[in-house]
């Protein structure tokens, strides 16, 4: 996850938790898909787009919570951001 995450952004990052796993059947009409998803936060590096975007931007929590996020990725946000508040409280 690591490397995966300096080789398509550039950045250095440390993980902290696991969120969760998603994997309804139905959540994506593509087809069966599954998110593992980490709480991690940077460590170095700047945003840069690599192979897989043209460009990189960035936008605050509250920002990305009102935009129209795709399938199940804002109960994924809120579950986030609900362990990120978690861990600041212990």
């Amino acid at each position: 996850m690591v490397r995966e995450v300096k080789e398509e952004t550039g950045l250095l990052i440390k993980i902290h938790e696991l969120v969760g796993v998603y994997s309804d059947p139905d959540r994506d009409p593509r087809g069966h898909m599954v998110t593992i998803c980490f709480l991690a936060c940077r460590t170095a590096g700047e945003p840069k787009a690599d192979t897989d975007a043209e460009e990189v931007s960035g936008f605050t929590v509250e920002e990305a919570l009102k935009m129209d996020l795709a399938f199940d990725h804002r109960k994924i946000l809120k579950d986030a951001l609900k362990m990120s508040q978690y861990l600041k409280s212990r």
